[in-house]
């Protein structure tokens, strides 16, 4: 696994949850990491992404102001801190790196993928 995704969970509305995802460094180094979610029925969205030095940060407009993600590139990991989370939110997470240092929001922008972990809030 190059890509491990953790810290999904139930939480009522209006909580908080932050997932993190563990890469090993060759794919981390030098790679935009984003995360994307997938409900039933729905098509895989772009959530967040990250440049490969953490400089620049792109979301969602769904999410813009609740959610941040973040990197520590000495722990080849990237975070998703996400607050104030709604019902509409729930979905399984998955983080991805991107196939250069800049994300975007494409899912064929994107080389590696995480074995998502599913986020489920409660109204």
């Amino acid at each position: 696994v190059q890509l491990q995704a953790s810290g999904g969970g139930l939480v009522q509305a209006g909580g908080s949850l932050r997932l993190s995802c563990a890469s090993s460094r060759r794919i981390f180094s030098n790679n935009g990491m984003g995360w994307f979610r997938q409900s039933p029925g729905k098509e895989r969205e772009f959530v967040a992404g990250i440049t490969w030095n953490g400089g620049s940060k792109y979301y969602s407009g769904s999410v813009k102001g609740r959610f941040t993600i973040s990197r520590d590139n000495a722990k080849n990991t990237v975070y998703l801190q996400m607050n104030g989370l709604k019902p509409e939110d729930t979905a399984v997470y998955y983080c991805a790196a991107a196939r250069g240092s800049i994300p975007g929001d494409e899912t064929n922008e994107y080389r590696y993928w995480g074995q998502g972990t599913l986020v489920t809030v409660s109204s």
